[in-house]
């Protein structure tokens, strides 16, 4: 496609109205566009970039669906449903992959048989050395102790994934998308509409969902403050696939079962973080999350390490980077990759909660996911969200 067809360069009305607008092309914005437009609403989209290049085309392509806790799960679980509903609808790659998680010592093997006790029967299968060898195509189990499938878990291709999408919802009826387009100034409009200035004119919507990622200082800062939010750098890498290795789940490792709150439950929780500490301590000084997936196209997706600041700065350590596939190439027996590419990701950040919903006036709902999970749990908080907004004045018909 013409990167000038989408409607984002087509004029806008003096005033266009709208029953749904949202502020935000990443996956959080996409999902509550297009659950609304499913349910018969109509909905406009404004993204200041003129394609996606964010958080979401930044990351592993993983819904991390079975090692969520709590309410995540919950709603993970059903962001699972829409995912693979929008995958038919709008034609993007998505699998139902599962999770590899790699235990290399008996206790992150011990706490692996606790997650799969805790589960019900089917959804975390334990694994043993040679099963787990033969998922990442190795040749032998050496360095391997056992592991844990987390059935549950998707994987889609970060790449192409919300730019599809995008372009399906601007080709639905009663849904417009519009790229290079900029909220400049957000108010109260006629008749209980919000009013949204912005570069290409102004919006009228019943409602409007604010989804800017880590930028919601820029346009509240009162509300970030108040929760906190900073931004998390990682670092990544793309490579080849050594010797054309095909690796269908999603691979996690020790650093990954510190990270998810459905494995640090477990009773050997604290046992493992002494260990990793004890043993490879400059992991957690990176605070890594040592993992891969590969896309469609073959290419290995790795990474990552978190650090946290209001403003990150755009250097990449690449002792950093060293430490992370060095710790990749050990769970796959190879000594080393060959690196295609290297960038930073960054994402909201909090201790305050793993994501923001706040009612900016009664019309405007502003939204943040602060937590690595936003592919994770997209469709399950903007259906959430989308339940919880003021019944419209005219009934719409509902397709859900």
């Amino acid at each position: 496609m013409n990167i000038f067809d989408m409607k984002s360069e087509a004029p806008v009305a003096p005033v266009a109205s709208t029953d749904v607008l949202v502020v935000g092309a990443g996956i959080i914005g996409l999902a509550h566009a297009a659950l609304a437009q499913q349910a018969g609403l109509s909905v406009t989209v404004i993204e200041r970039d003129h394609r996606a290049v964010g958080a979401s085309i930044r990351n592993f392509g993983h819904a991390c669906i079975t090692a969520q806790h709590g309410d995540l799960y919950d709603m993970a679980q059903v962001a699972r449903r829409h995912w693979l509903d929008f995958a038919a609808k709008a034609g993007f790659w998505a699998i139902e992959s599962g999770a590899l998680v790699v235990a290399a010592t008996e206790t992150e093997f011990q706490l692996l048989r606790e997650f799969s006790a805790s589960r019900p029967e089917g959804q975390v299968l334990v694994l043993g050395a040679e099963e787990v060898s033969a998922k990442l195509g190795r040749e032998n189990a050496a360095g391997i102790r056992g592991g844990a499938f987390l059935a549950d878990d998707l994987r889609v291709d970060p790449r192409t994934t919300v730019g599809t999408l995008a372009t399906w919802l601007n080709g639905q009826e009663g849904a417009a998308v519009h790229f290079n387009t900029t909220a400049q100034s957000f108010g109260d409009g006629t008749e209980r509409k919000a009013r949204i200035e912005t570069s290409r004119g102004a919006f009228e919507a019943d409602h409007v969902f604010i989804c800017v990622g880590h930028d919601v200082d820029h346009l509240f800062p009162a509300i970030a403050a108040e929760h906190r939010i900073i931004r998390c750098a990682l670092q990544m890498a793309a490579a080849h696939a050594p010797d054309s290795t095909t690796i269908i789940p999603a691979v996690l490792t020790a650093t990954s079962m510190l990270r998810y709150d459905a494995f640090t439950h477990m009773p050997s929780a604290k046992e493992l973080r002494a260990e990793v500490e004890t043993n490879r301590p400059e992991l957690l000084k990176i605070d890594a999350n040592v993992m891969f997936t590969q896309r469609p196209n073959g290419t290995l997706l790795l990474g990552d390490s978190h650090s946290y600041d209001l403003t990150q700065d755009p250097f990449l350590d690449e002792s950093t980077t060293g430490k992370l596939l060095q710790t990749a190439a050990q769970v796959l027996d190879v000594e080393s990759f060959t690196i295609t590419e290297r960038w930073q990701g960054i994402y909201a950040s909090s201790k305050v909660a793993p994501f923001l919903v706040r009612e900016v006036t009664e019309a405007i709902t502003l939204v943040s996911v602060t937590s690595g999970i936003g592919m994770t749990i997209s469709f399950g908080l903007a259906e959430a969200n989308l339940a919880a907004r003021p019944a419209p004045r005219q009934t719409a018909t509902t397709n859900l």
